[in-house]
């Protein structure tokens, strides 16, 4: 998440942030009410918080840096999340988790997930092995192929890792649109537990063809870039900066632009869950508030949309 965009949500947020403190904010405790919205991996039945944390800013060294993400980790499990993606590509992120997991004790709550990137096989083991390391722990709940960079490789791979239980899934990524032909056909020719697709109101391509092709697969899907993406023209809290949330969407508490984009990606019925860059406690909170109450349902959806496209116009 580009600091730019990270300064217009924190002004967006003001209200909402509260620092260090482990307290919940206000507003997250009115959004959060009802029971918290999971969804189920197909593969294995097993059930996921609808919303993660992301974690391509964790590749920070400041203590104060470090503290606000040790928080994260802290309070994900505690208010009910459990999913944390990271990759070797976020620089230190491995092993700032790694760390401050092991210092708090509760890998146990949490269902890490991470990244494998080369089209050589020994390579990729190795890879695999220095990011047990650096996360310290001997079991990844899920490995994905980055990007899509030597599938055909490594998938025989994860299998033999998922076998043997040093994984728990594996899946393939991408967040490149003009990729989701070529992960189609990877989903078409190979088994996997899940795929990572770029998926948000601002970049709904996926909707067209990936998604459905995941739901008749029996694939989970995690939605990255929830709040537009790298190569969107602009943040999505840019857009919507100084406006008013609209009334209708206190139907499904919402109290905030960023539950507002989350419970939409959350809602599409063949997304298992999504992670937002999250690096403070005060967001940790606003977003996991989508966690709860009401999903848009499809008329919602449309309103959503409509809402979006017409503030791009």
């Amino acid at each position: 998440m580009s600091p730019p965009r990270m300064n217009r949500r924190d002004a967006l947020l003001a209200a909402l942030a509260v620092g260090a403190s482990l307290s919940v904010s206000r507003s997250a405790r009115a959004a959060g009410s009802g029971p918290l919205v999971t969804r189920t991996i197909p593969s294995s039945g097993q059930k996921l918080a609808v919303i993660g944390v992301g974690t391509n800013n964790f590749n920070v060294t400041d203590s104060e840096e470090v503290a606000a993400r040790r928080s994260v980790l802290e309070q994900l499990p505690v208010l009910g999340g459990a999913i944390v993606d990271t990759a070797p590509l976020y620089g230190q992120a491995e092993a700032v988790i790694g760390e401050q997991v092991a210092a708090l004790h509760n890998r146990d709550r949490l269902f890490l997930a991470t990244k494998v990137m080369t089209s050589d096989a020994r390579a990729g083991e190795a890879s695999m092995e220095e990011s047990m390391r650096r996360l310290k722990t001997r079991h990844i709940d899920l490995m994905q192929v980055h990007n899509l960079i030597g599938v055909e490789t490594m998938i025989p791979v994860l299998q033999d890792w998922k076998k043997a239980g040093r994984i728990g899934y594996y899946g393939i990524t991408t967040s490149n649109p003009a990729e989701h032909g070529r992960m189609m056909d990877y989903m078409r020719r190979f088994p996997m537990d899940f795929i990572q697709v770029d998926y948000s109101l601002a970049n709904r391509g996926a909707a067209q063809e990936v998604l459905p092709l995941a739901a008749e697969r029996g694939i989970a899907v995690i939605a990255n870039s929830p709040f537009g993406g790298r190569r969107a023209a602009a943040s999505v809290f840019g857009q919507v900066a100084g406006k008013p949330l609209p009334d209708w969407a206190s139907a499904i508490q919402v109290t905030s632009w960023s539950q507002f984009f989350l419970k939409f990606a959350v809602s599409h019925p063949a997304v298992t869950c999504t992670v937002p860059g999250t690096t403070t406690l005060g967001h940790l909170q606003d977003n996991m508030a989508a966690a709860h109450g009401p999903l848009p349902d499809a008329a919602m959806r449309q309103r959503m949309e409509a809402l979006w496209d017409s503030l791009k116009s």
